[in-house]
Formats: C-alpha cells, sequence, structure tokens
C-alpha cells in the first residue's frame, strides 16, 4: 500500500492546489502541508514551486509523480492477480480507439478469446488523447491506438501499418481539377473531433505544407469514423481515413480514393502500455498473442 503521503502528494498533482486536495482526501490544508513537507525533507529537495497562488512540480517532482503513478498503477494491477489467485476470473482492461475498434479489432478479439477461454476482456473506446490519459491513470492495461504519443512514456509494438488515404463518393463533382493536396481546400472536409489519432495525423501533414484545417472551405466534425463514411457515401464532402475504414466502399465502389501528386502516407496502429511496468513482460505477451492468433 502507497504511503499515505504519497497519496497526498498525487492527489495535490491532480489539482494542483493544496485546497482541493484536502478537500479530496477529507483532511486538512495544513495536513496535506504537513505531509508535502515530510516528502521533501525525506527525498532532501523541493517537489513543488510556488508562484503567487499557484504552484508547480519541480523537475525532482516530476520524477516523484511518474514513478509512484506507476507504482499505484502496478500496485491496482497486482490486487487484481491476487484475487485470480483467490479464484476470481482474470480481466485485462484495453482500450482502443474508435476507427480500430469500429474496422480492425474484430477478429483478432475473436481469436484472442477463444484461445484463451478463461480470461475476460473490458474494451474500452475512446480517442488516442483520452486512452492515454486512462493508461497513465492505471484505469488500463494496454491500448492500441492510432495517434501520436510520446515514445518515451510507453513500451510498444506495431500492430499493423495502414495506408491513409484521401476520398469521396463515387461521381464527386469537383469544380476544378484536383491534382495536389490544395486543390482540395474548397471542398467540405469531414474530420473527427480534437484528440482523435485519425484528425492529428491530418493536422501535422497539413502543418508541413502550411495549411491547416480551418483552410477548408467548409468542416463538418463528426465523432464517429462510421458516420464520417455514410456522409462520404451520400456526397457530402470528402475525408481523409484510414484505407482499413472504407474498404468495404472502396471494393463496392460507393468510394473512391482521390489520387493526389503531393499526399501519400502510411501510418502504424501500436499496441502500448507504461514503460515502467513491473507487467510490461505480460502485456508484452498479450499484445504478441493478440497479434499473431
Amino acid at each position: 500500500m502507497l504511503d499515505f503521503r504519497i497519496q497526498t502528494f498525487l492527489s495535490v498533482c491532480r489539482h494542483m492546489n493544496f485546497t482541493r486536495a484536502s478537500q479530496e482526501l477529507h483532511i486538512t490544508q495544513p495536513a496535506v502541508s504537513q505531509h508535502i513537507r515530510f516528502l521533501e525533507q525525506l527525498y532532501q529537495t523541493s517537489l513543488f514551486l510556488r508562484e503567487g497562488k499557484h504552484i508547480r512540480l519541480t523537475p525532482a517532482g516530476e520524477i516523484l509523480l511518474a514513478t509512484m503513478t506507476q507504482l499505484r498503477n502496478d500496485e491496482r494491477a497486482m490486487m487484481a492477480r491476487m484475487r485470480v489467485c483467490a479464484g476470481e476470473k482474470r480481466t485485462l482492461r484495453f482500450g482502443v480507439t474508435l476507427t480500430i475498434g469500429e474496422y480492425i479489432i474484430a477478429e483478432p478479439l475473436a481469436r484472442f478469446l477463444q484461445s484463451y477461454p478463461q480470461t475476460d476482456l473490458h474494451v474500452h473506446f475512446g480517442n488516442t488523447s483520452a486512452l492515454l490519459e486512462q493508461l497513465r491513470e492505471g484505469e488500463l492495461d494496454f491500448a492500441l491506438v492510432e495517434g501520436y504519443f510520446r515514445p518515451d512514456a510507453y513500451e510498444t509494438m506495431v500492430y499493423r501499418t495502414e495506408p491513409y488515404i484521401p476520398v469521396c463518393a463515387k461521381g464527386h463533382a469537383f469544380s476544378h481539377p484536383v491534382h495536389r493536396l490544395k486543390d482540395l481546400l474548397s471542398q467540405r472536409l469531414l474530420v473527427r473531433e480534437m484528440g482523435s489519432g485519425t484528425r492529428d495525423i491530418l493536422e501535422k501533414n497539413l502543418a508541413l505544407r502550411g495549411m491547416r484545417i480551418e483552410d477548408f472551405s467548409h468542416v463538418t466534425q463528426v465523432e464517429s469514423t462510421r458516420l464520417i463514411v455514410s456522409l462520404l457515401v451520400q456526397d457530402c464532402g470528402i475525408a481523409f481515413l484510414y484505407q482499413a475504414a472504407v474498404r468495404r466502399e472502396l471494393a463496392e465502389g460507393t468510394l473512391v480514393q482521390i489520387p493526389l501528386a503531393d499526399f501519400s502516407m502510411e501510418h502504424d496502429f501500436v499496441f502500448l502500455w507504461n514503460r515502467t511496468s513491473a507487467f510490461s513482460s505480460e502485456y508484452a505477451h498479450i499484445c504478441h498473442a493478440l497479434s499473431t492468433l
């Protein structure tokens, strides 16, 4: 069990406020200050910088936060495994981004469950940023994402590499010839919400060319890849999506890839879990099984 003063430290880090930490923990604010002073004396360093009414972590505080967060997460994972020893079912908490969850993961999950019938899975959907936050907070054991992340914070395993393509309805009428990315700016762009890996990749590719999503004449934001595909089929605009999300529509001919001379890319779908986890080898084994079964 983590020391109660470490619990106080983690609460202060969540809120960056001593008063709100005291309210969360149901202790007095002087007690919160006392716990932080104890840790600073124990580790012989300052953990927070006071800047008027605000505080922020020192570099030493950042190290303590990262280490103790992972210890807390591993403690929770350890307790879950101990309950398995006592006869409870084993449950894995697995996060997937929406595109992967809707179009990619069903068959690998089915093969995994057939091969490991004693294991229960809780599959959580979310955009990349939400899943990364849940990993940091210990709410997930591992995740499969398509968005960008800090590689130094996670152990990773590439699941597959997927083409990322511009698409529109077959017979979509362009007002002028389209050869390059900038030729699409007069179109209505259908795009996922902020925090989505699908959107993040597009934003970064546009930025490399000095463009933004806002440069398109019209932008429709949709929090579902499946709905974007349906709108595309009904000729409501263009979109940039993973090929897997539109494979059926491309094969049926209801959607077509927009040929661009200056846009061709692929992106990895990546399993990841917290780098310093004591259960890293176990997560690697599970992700390998999901990749190869």
